[in-house]
């Protein structure tokens, strides 16, 4: 809801976007991998997406979506992010940058 809130386009599946939906978060939807075009691949593939959250459901077996969506980002250079914790620390860090106008330095300029 406060990424949606900071302006960012919420897209999901089926069951996710409902359950956003269900709780006042506006979410575009989009298929799952078998369930027609475009879907959820499609998507990271259109190179219109800066960020996949994607969090570990059954495994790690190469049939299931959500690796197929992980490799995609992985292929696409797009951030995949699979723990909602990790969301949370990007989501306070968004918020501070856009609070604080905060400034980005290589890791090396902080060890002159």
């Amino acid at each position: 809801k406060e990424f949606a809130g900071l302006g960012f386009t919420i897209w999901a599946t089926r069951g996710t976007a409902q359950f956003l939906r269900e709780h006042q978060v506006p979410v575009r939807e989009v298929a799952k991998i078998n369930q027609g075009k475009p879907n959820v691949v499609d998507l990271i593939r259109s190179g219109n997406l800066g960020l996949v959250i994607n969090s570990l459901t059954k495994g790690k077996q190469p049939l299931r979506d959500g690796f197929q969506i992980r490799r995609a980002a992985v292929e696409f250079n797009i951030p995949c992010l699979t723990s909602l914790d990790t969301c949370g620390g990007l989501l306070q860090v968004i918020k501070r940058d856009r609070e604080k106008d905060l400034a980005v330095k290589a890791l090396q300029d902080y060890l002159q």
